[in-house]
């Protein structure tokens, strides 16, 4: 049988397009076959293997993949900060920075802004997220939160944004891995929720959509005059070394600047909104609604506080 591809919406050329997987064979080797999910359980989900592979990325002779990354995925080079020539390793290359004229940030402080490159799901009601094609499978803000094992009335994040909407942001390895913020405000420091490293891209999620809130992640709680309390959760997933957080806590942040970025791997970033307090774009909707995750880059629009 053909491995089932993973189709999304691309937002900008307005097409249905067919995703290239970077690591493929690998990645349905561990998710869908009984052998490789032996290897899951015991090696690839652990810390220590993407710990290894982050190793791999940092040594100088990694710095001979970029060129063919790029040429392979077709990455625009007139979008970098610096040279591609003057990278020193793989995973400087891999959180690069942008020039700023690269990620126009959508104006209008009534407007909110993706926070990331990548494939992007939307859901109006977080208690009705079901999402990925896992018909069923289901998790609970307490549980995205690190909150799932405190006392229902000891919980500070999940009953503010009970009946919220959330955004979901995964980001492949040839995306741009700097995340931002989609709102301004005032951001808390980041915490830190321990976990495994399961993959958290679609042919992982299909099996278990619960691995999202089983990984590592940090949970941030933004103060947004426009859009009330706003939480981000930056997940991890196998072969990210770290997500580093780059913006100072306490003070006040812009929309659309930068909160920090993921070492080498494929990523997640997860942002949920209070009820009533944001209407998605009407292209996100609809994709969503029919499990199609849409692409689009950071800095565009995500949704409108209502009237």
């Amino acid at each position: 049988m053909a491995a089932e591809p993973v189709q999304y919406w691309h937002r900008a050329k307005k097409t249905v397009e067919t995703e290239r997987i970077y690591g493929e064979r690998w990645l349905r080797f561990v998710y869908e076959n009984p052998v490789g999910r032996l290897t899951l359980a015991l090696l690839v989900r652990r810390t220590i293997f993407s710990q290894y592979y982050g190793w791999r990325m940092n040594r100088r002779i990694s710095a001979n993949q970029v060129l063919p990354f790029i040429v392979a995925f077709d990455l625009d080079v007139d979008d970098f900060a610096k040279s591609a020539f003057a990278f020193k390793t793989f995973n400087e290359f891999f959180y690069r920075a942008l020039k700023p004229s690269a990620r126009p940030i959508a104006p209008d402080g009534n407007v909110a802004v993706l926070p990331a490159d990548g494939r992007h799901l939307v859901f109006p009601d977080v208690d009705a997220a079901a999402g990925f094609d896992v018909k069923g499978a289901r998790f609970t803000l307490a549980e995205l939160f690190g909150e799932a094992d405190q006392p229902a009335g000891e919980r500070e994040l999940a009953p503010q944004f009970a009946g919220g909407a959330m955004l979901i942001s995964r980001l492949a390895p040839p995306d741009y891995h700097r995340f931002h913020f989609p709102v301004a405000g005032r951001a808390a420091e980041a915490l830190t929720v321990p976990g495994w490293l399961y993959s958290v891209h679609p042919v992982a999620l299909r099996r278990n959509l619960r691995w999202l809130v089983e990984n590592r992640r940090m949970v941030t709680l933004i103060d947004s005059p426009a859009f009330g309390p706003v939480a981000m959760v930056e997940i991890g997933a196998t072969c990210v070394g770290r997500i580093r957080q780059t913006y100072a806590a306490g003070r006040d942040v812009a929309k659309g600047e930068e909160k920090g970025l993921f070492s080498y791997g494929g990523s997640c970033v997860i942002t949920v909104f209070g009820r009533g307090r944001i209407r998605f774009d009407d292209d996100l909707l609809e994709q969503s609604a029919h499990h199609r995750e849409t692409y689009a880059r950071m800095g565009g629009r995500m949704g409108m506080r209502p009237a």
